[in-house]
Order: structure tokens, then sequence, then C-alpha cells
């Protein structure tokens, strides 16, 4: 039988019940339902509106306003141009498939150090804890340089969308479209030739 979602629900002072525990909790024991990789909603208690994503905002804004933010000023304006624009279903998603990408990479590393170190020797339990703060920092600091890249990716893949569009329409005479060599020509009646005016 599957696991029934566990269901949060904010109320008007901001307040987030647990149903499942029947207690209040903070935004913090909600970040850590997040690491730990549990299934949960969370509703607006008089509405029933759903709030998920509005929480989870609400936790990386706090975790960027700490000391080791992931993403940068520039790739923070890069992606709110995205919002309205044609391809802003497309950015979502291939930022989406890549944080999968980069998150099943990490697992795979982290399934490998333990089939060598295994997970009862006292020792290779020290080790992995060493393994693990270090890996915190660096991954985000890794993360944040495959996101940047990856946004560099997508920015060229669309001008290059673009430009093949333009050139493939340039061929054919719509009323007032201008092609590239048509910007280049000066305006009819105001050429000049080199002994003076025609």
């Amino acid at each position: 039988m599957a696991e029934q979602l566990r269901l949060i629900k904010k109320y008007p002072n901001r307040r987030l019940y647990d149903t499942k525990t029947s207690s209040y909790i903070t935004l913090s024991d909600v970040k850590e339902l997040v690491l730990g990789h549990e299934a949960f909603q969370v509703v607006d208690a008089k509405t029933g509106e759903d709030l998920t994503r509005s929480i989870l905002l609400q936790i990386i804004l706090e975790e960027e306003a700490g000391g080791a933010p992931m993403f940068t000023s520039d790739l923070l304006a890069h992606m709110i141009r995205f919002y309205g624009n044609a391809m802003q279903g497309m950015m979502g998603k291939y930022l989406e498939n890549n944080i999968k990408a980069f998150t099943d990479m990490q697992q795979k590393l982290q399934d490998q150090a333990k089939s060598i170190y295994g997970e009862n020797s006292p020792i290779s339990q020290d080790l992995w804890a060493q393994f693990l703060n270090f890996q915190g920092p660096a991954m985000q600091s890794l993360m944040g340089a495959y996101t940047e890249q990856s946004k560099k990716m997508f920015m060229q893949m669309q001008e290059q969308i673009e430009n093949q569009t333009r050139n493939i329409f340039s061929g054919f005479q719509f009323p007032n479209f201008k092609t590239v060599d048509d910007e280049d020509q000066p305006p009819k009646g105001k050429e000049k030739s080199a002994g003076g005016k025609k």
C-alpha cells in the first residue's frame, strides 16, 4: 500500500501545522523533510490552495541569503527574463532535466564510495563523514557552476534557433520585413555615385 502524502496546513498567522505529528512545525522542519526525500504537500488551511511551491521558494530564499549562495546575480537576472518569454516552458524543463542528471551523478558517486569503504567499519564511517562534510560546499559550488554553464548553453541554443528562423524567412518577401542585407543598403533615391548626384 502506498504511503499517504504528508499534509501540512498553513494558517493565516503563517504557522505551519503537520497533520502527521499533530504539531506545529517551522520552515527548518520542512527543509528536513525535503532533505529526507519525504513527500509532502503544503495547503492553505482555509482555502485548500496548494502552497508547496511557495514554501519551497521561501526555503531557497533563506538558503541564498546565507553565507554560500548557489545562484549568481547574473544567473537570477537571466532566469527572470525568461518569464513571459516563449522559451519559458522549455527553460524550466531544461533546468529540471539537468538538475536530475546532476543528482543522479552525485548518487552514483556516493554509491561507489560506499561500495569501496563499506558502511559497517568504524574507519570507513569516519572517512564517509569527512567526505560528506567536504561534499556539501564542494557540491554546492559545483552545482552553481553547472547551472551557470547550462544556462549559457541554453542561451546559445536559443540564439541559434532565432538566427536559423531569420535565415529561413529572409528569402520570402513579407511586407515591412527587413533582412540583414536590406539593412545594409542605403535608402532608394539617396544613393550617390562616385562623380556626384545621379
